[in-house]
């Protein structure tokens, strides 16, 4: 029988970087040997991320006035890994897979009363050994304020207050696929804890253990020999050597052997807890530079974005002058076609009360005839286009 498997990872701002340039797929080369790249493009998404999970997180903040403190050892956001094992998807097929993930969805937005809104990202990875879901949230929790106005908050210690809160999950999850008649057993919660190097020290009482370990010196004590004994016990050496010497030399060698495996293990622990605090400091080097670097290019991109507002503001004012001067001169040129207009009905008016012509109309007519010659400018203009229209076809 397989397993409806879900696990939960806690993060901190500095993780997001990493785990959204693996989950989505944006180095060119990974250390797991597992990701086969040409499968690559068989991963989906169910929550598409637009950014960064940085960037997704921030906007996300002060869309939805997100309240809670966010400081630089806050756990900001969670990740389930949602998977089976590799005979499960096998056995179910394709269509049944996407339905597994898509119900996986489904029970994250509703647990907890979460919210799709909350969710930075659900990706679906098909090009590894074993088809899983990587989904980044935010952990909300609802809640009301001191003066009792609901508010979402960020917190994730409350959102994981209960001491078997993992427990819990495991239960929801697996009743929740199951009774969407997916046949699985319930998953087994981890009790593995990932430990920081101050933490480990404490724990393991590092600082005390290798003091101890430089003062420990391994002796042994010399062992009388029988002969020393002399006249004393000359009749007796059997019974001494069975009785006395006998035991006190595998005592010795027992202890030997056991100080000597304690010493490899202390020694080893020194080592693993040395190279540590050597990792740790590089990475807070590395840190520290990269937080250099960003601040560089952040200001970069502000000179630059201020200089791009200030050459779009001075395109934009002159187009708008070069537009009102057009539109003045579209206006003076609409006052003179009135007054042409109007003076051409003037003259038309005079020349029949001069010439006793009768009907306007009719002479008008007459003249557009004999002269080929509209006095409208439209129907000129309009006749004029046919015309050239005409001609170019007979060509």
């Amino acid at each position: 029988m397989s397993y409806a498997i879900i696990r939960n990872i806690k993060y901190k701002r500095e993780n997001l970087k990493g785990i959204y340039r693996h989950n989505e797929r944006k180095n060119k080369n990974y250390s797991n040997k597992n990701i086969d790249s040409i499968k690559s493009y068989l991963n989906y998404s169910l929550k598409d991320c637009k950014f960064t999970y940085e960037k997704e997180f921030e906007k996300l903040r002060k869309e939805c006035n997100l309240k809670g403190q966010v400081k630089v050892v806050s756990n900001i956001a969670c990740e389930y890994i949602i998977t089976s094992d590799k005979d499960f998807f096998e056995s179910i097929g394709e269509q049944e897979t996407k339905r597994y993930f898509e119900t996986a969805y489904r029970f994250v937005c509703n647990y907890k009363n979460l919210g799709e809104q909350y969710i930075l990202s659900a990706k679906v990875h098909i090009d590894e050994e074993t088809p899983h879901m990587h989904l980044v949230f935010i952990p909300v929790v609802h809640t009301t304020d001191k003066k009792g106005n609901s508010i979402d908050e960020i917190a994730c210690s409350e959102f994981w207050k209960e001491k078997d809160s993992y427990r819990r999950l495991q239960d929801a999850f697996y009743e929740y696929m199951v009774s969407n008649n997916f046949s699985l057993e319930r998953g087994t919660p981890s009790e593995r804890v990932h430990l920081s190097v101050e933490d480990y020290k404490k724990i393991t009482n590092f600082e005390n253990a290798k003091t101890v370990l430089q003062d420990i010196k391994f002796e042994i004590p010399n062992v009388p020999s029988i002969k020393d004994f002399g006249k004393l016990v000359r009749n007796r050496d059997e019974k001494i050597q069975e009785l006395i010497i006998n035991p006190k030399d595998k005592m010795i060698q027992d202890l030997q052997e056991k100080n000597s495996l304690l010493t490899y293990t202390l020694e080893r622990q020194i080592k693993t807890v040395d190279k540590a605090v050597k990792y740790e400091k590089e990475k807070k080097s590395i840190l520290a530079e990269n937080t250099e670097l960003k601040e560089k290019y952040e200001n970069i991109e502000t000179i630059y974005s201020a200089k791009l507002k200030e050459e779009i503001k001075e395109i934009e004012k002159k187009y708008e002058n070069r537009i009102y001067e057009l539109e003045n001169e579209n206006n003076f040129l609409r006052k003179i076609i009135n007054t042409l207009h109007k003076t051409i009905d003037k003259f038309i008016h005079w020349v029949c009360l001069k010439f006793s012509v009768s009907e306007e109309d009719e002479f008008i007519r007459n003249f557009e005839f004999e002269n080929d010659t509209y006095l409208n400018p439209e129907k000129q203009i309009e006749y004029e286009e046919e015309l050239e229209h005409y001609n170019e076809f007979e060509i």
